[in-house]
């Protein structure tokens, strides 16, 4: 039985091929495209990639052919016994982690919840760059010198800008015209993909599931469930936690004990989703059972901190819900 690590690139990898003494039998450079080459040469074999930007569609190749896991970068250099300073030594380190079974492995998560993270994080990117462009207009009327309470983005804002009586110069103008059709065109890509968003939600039980709670909407419960992945893969709620970062980092010293900050490991998205979520269930549905935590954590601590610790009550919440597929249904709450 042969061991494959392959240090991957854009364009190629470097393969390291060990045998059963952990010794080199092989080792070659090759083009990504030909890879299924090197699968199918070695089909059966054991092989771990790291998690890069372009590792899905490798992964997809190799599997067809190979027991291939996916490495935490930065987990496994942890364990390599000198830091790997190329690409030989790098995939020998892969090849020789695997075969000892020592391989931080990487959540791999299907084509289908692929596609859904594509989909929302798609939308989230667009987002942010009309975000991006209405700054850009805000800081054109403040270089002007024009103050202003109404909303250049609304309808009557639209026809103060193109009217006569706003000072500006044929730049400031010309520039602001600009910025408005790129986000014009923007807020059509993005009704879009909230279409496409709200129809894939609306056909998978899991979001619907999470629907159910006070502030989760089509986008959220994708999102959620997307950067989650499969549910399964948690044995209990205190790994999900784990996993989107909102766990505290605790220091143990002799018989003291102190917790921090979160961690922050894992996906950014999701814990930022969740705050969202957080503060739309607090402050506009105003929801029984995490309004009551959420103002006791404040009470004792600070805002801040009260938000992050009501988003890791809310993740709880939807651990249990999605692992017993039950709606949302809150303890000691009123009906």
């Amino acid at each position: 039985m042969y061991t494959l690590g392959i240090d991957v690139h854009k364009d190629e990898s470097h393969v390291v091929v060990l045998d059963d003494t952990d010794e080199i039998h092989d080792e070659v450079r090759v083009q990504n495209a030909n890879l299924d080459e090197i699968a199918k040469q070695y089909a059966g074999s054991k092989a771990a990639i790291e998690a890069t930007s372009n590792y899905y569609t490798i992964y997809d190749t190799l599997n067809e052919h190979l027991d291939v896991v996916v490495a935490d970068p930065n987990q496994t250099k942890a364990l390599g016994v000198v830091e790997a300073k190329n690409d030989r030594l790098d995939a020998k380190l892969l090849a020789q982690l695997r075969s000892a079974g020592m391989i931080a492995e990487s959540y791999v998560p299907s084509k289908e919840l692929r596609e859904r993270r594509a989909l929302v994080r798609g939308r989230k990117q667009l987002v942010e760059k009309r975000t991006d462009f209405k700054n850009q207009v805000h800081a054109v009327l403040d270089q002007q010198g024009v103050s202003y309470e109404w909303d250049p983005f609304s309808q009557d804002g639209r026809e103060i800008l193109a009217g006569e009586d706003l000072s500006l110069g044929t730049v400031a103008r010309t520039l602001i015209e600009s910025y408005l059709s790129v986000i014009d065109e923007l807020d059509e890509q993005i009704e879009q993909l909230e279409e496409l968003i709200q129809e894939r939600a609306a056909s998978l039980e899991e979001t619907q599931l999470l629907m159910s709670i006070p502030g989760v909407s089509f986008y959220s419960s994708l999102l959620i469930t997307s950067e989650l992945g499969d549910i399964d893969r948690f044995d209990r709620d205190k790994e999900v936690v784990s996993y989107a970062g909102l766990d505290p980092v605790v220091r143990e010293s002799g018989d003291s004990r102190t917790e921090g900050r979160i961690s922050k490991r894992g996906s950014p998205r999701l814990r930022s989703i969740l705050v969202q979520c957080v503060k739309v269930a607090v402050h506009t549905c105003e929801d029984e059972y995490l309004t009551r935590f959420f103002e006791r954590i404040k009470r004792r601590k600070n805002y801040s901190i009260a938000i992050v610790a009501t988003a890791r009550k809310l993740l709880v919440s939807i651990y249990h819900m999605l692992d017993r597929k039950e709606v949302y249904d809150p303890p000691g709450v009123s009906a």
